[in-house]
């Protein structure tokens, strides 16, 4: 039987490499196997070089060739008229293959998810989780967040001991 799979979205892989901790993503559950859509892959050219590393050296995270057909091509299709194209690509594949979605970009996918019960991880969910599960401490939580927003990125500037985690999966 395959494994659940959980498709990272352009946002999700970025925080984490500004956080210099990208190889801590796929540790955080190693239960499932953590993929990325070519379709996404394109989109991130500013941490290739990174995500390259995981997914041909360390091989903890795998690039999937996104090429819909049928139901998830019109899927896909449609939501392109509304979300971006790599939002898209992952709403629409885990839609029809029942796999998780990795993704920061709540306001976009939040009611499409729960639309169609799809499993979605925020950055912050990740790195609530691996403080809970001893992967990183309390600090190196909240000086992650300091960094990626201090890089430049949008997360909500919350400390990760006041953060409620609202997905269990």
């Amino acid at each position: 039987m395959e494994k659940v799979k959980i498709v990272l979205d352009a946002d999700v892989i970025i925080h984490f490499s500004k956080g210099e901790a990208l190889s801590l993503l796929p540790k955080i559950f190693p239960e499932y196997d953590y993929v990325v859509l070519s379709i996404v892959y394109d989109e991130i050219k500013t941490v290739a070089k990174q995500l390259d590393n995981q997914i041909h050296f360390l091989k903890d995270i795998s690039l999937q060739d996104f090429k819909p057909t049928g139901e998830m091509k019109k899927e896909y299709i449609m939501l392109t008229s509304r979300f971006g194209r790599g939002e898209s690509a992952c709403m629409s594949y885990c839609r029809f293959t029942n796999n998780v979605i990795g993704s920061s970009n709540l306001k976009d996918i939040t009611d499409y998810c729960n639309q169609y019960k799809i499993t979605h991880l925020s950055t912050l969910d990740f790195l609530y989780y691996a403080y809970m599960k001893g992967l990183i401490s309390l600090e190196d939580a909240n000086g992650f967040i300091d960094e990626v927003i201090a890089k430049g990125s949008h997360l909500p500037k919350i400390s990760i001991d006041e953060y409620k985690c609202q997905i269990v999966i």
